[in-house]
């Protein structure tokens, strides 16, 4: 994607808090730290401003160099319970009761006691996520050492919906206004996967390469509408296939002659991250539009292109495109790792990202933090 031609007029370097919780009128903030370690990836934004919105160069974070990062779940790390821990920390079990406001409904309790079948729905699944991951930065927060940890994160990105999560750490747009997006994001894709009969599968044993010419075999077999194609590019040896559903089948009867380990079929509602999702781009995008989104304090790193943005609206239309757009997170991991990432930490349910990260190399070092 192409960089915004704008430019940042003054940009100094500051160490600041991304994310944070608690402040005296009870509402979600940004806090500025005094200037510490003026090398690292952070940036606060003076100078001039045309309206609200300084003018930001895309690329501002291009040469980054991370050694700290906070990583985010997606969709499937659910699991009934999760948010149980948070409510031993009055800032996590906050945001559980700022979130039952701006979704209508007692997300707490779906997250604790269930059932299964709900916790498991696009519509909530997604919001939990989101507000369970951010309650585990505030467990973080409060544990020895943590808040100096937090202080020292200089890149942060997250699977599919943890982007959201990675950009309201990050301080780009308010919790609430994450939540209000991250739920519509939910509805609007589980609306467009009722509109056609899709799915997605997970293909484990095999390069990208191979996966591919698998597909493209099962696309053989198959009309235009049930075309399936890479939608997550997770690590090597397992990637996930979206698409129609006898073109998911196609691949599922056809991966053992590729010599595929096995398939595992997803419990989502759909073809996420295809041309499936297209009917949801309309309704995110007029949403984003609406939303105000700010510089990120640090980088966060793109699930479309595995780039950081700085531009809000760059940032906007990335997010739009993400729900239509391969997930290019086994780049991400890559790049990370290469550029001499030390530590990452795991915010939120599962440990899926921890394998993820494990399997590429042994030696990473990576904790979970649930919450």
């Amino acid at each position: 994607m192409a960089s915004s031609s704008l430019t940042l007029p003054s940009i100094s370097l500051h160490k600041q808090l991304p994310f944070n919780a608690s402040s005296s009128d009870n509402s979600l903030r940004i806090r500025s730290l005094r200037p510490r370690n003026p090398d690292r990836s952070r940036v606060f934004m003076t100078g001039v401003s045309v309206g609200s919105q300084a003018l930001v160069n895309d690329s501002l974070f291009s040469g980054y160099n991370p050694t700290s990062a906070f990583l985010f779940p997606g969709q499937g790390a659910q699991a009934v319970g999760m948010g149980k821990e948070a409510q031993n920390v009055p800032a996590a079990a906050e945001l559980y009761k700022r979130a039952n406001d701006i979704l209508g409904f007692d997300l707490l309790d779906i997250c604790i006691n269930g059932p299964k079948e709900k916790l498991d729905s696009t519509v909530i699944s997604q919001p939990a996520i989101y507000v369970t991951s951010l309650a585990a930065v505030e467990l973080f927060r409060v544990r020895d050492g943590g808040q100096q940890i937090i202080d020292s994160v200089d890149v942060t990105c997250g699977l599919s919906l943890g982007e959201y999560t990675a950009l309201a750490f990050a301080g780009a747009f308010s919790f609430e206004d994450g939540l209000k997006l991250v739920k519509l994001r939910g509805e609007a894709m589980q609306e467009a996967a009722d509109a056609a009969k899709s799915a997605m599968v997970s293909v484990i044993g095999l390069d990208s390469e191979k996966v591919q010419q698998l597909c493209d075999a099962a696309n053989q077999e198959v009309d235009e509408a049930d075309k399936v194609q890479i939608a997550n590019y997770l690590c090597p040896g397992n990637y996930a296939v979206s698409g129609g559903v006898k073109g998911v089948e196609a691949v599922e009867a056809k991966a053992k002659s590729f010599k595929a380990r096995m398939t595992v079929r997803l419990a989502v509602a759909g073809a996420f991250h295809t041309s499936f999702m297209e009917p949801a781009v309309s309704r995110l995008e007029a949403a984003l539009a609406a939303t105000e989104i700010t510089t990120p304090k640090i980088p966060v790193i793109s699930n479309v292109d595995a780039q950081p943005h700085a531009d809000p609206d760059t940032i906007k239309k990335i997010l739009a495109l993400q729900v239509t757009s391969p997930v290019q997170w086994e780049t991400t991991v890559k790049t990370l790792l290469t550029k001499g990432l030390k530590k990452s930490y795991e915010l939120g349910p599962g440990k899926v990202i921890a394998g993820i990260v494990k399997r590429m190399d042994k030696s990473a070092v990576i904790e979970n933090v649930g919450a």
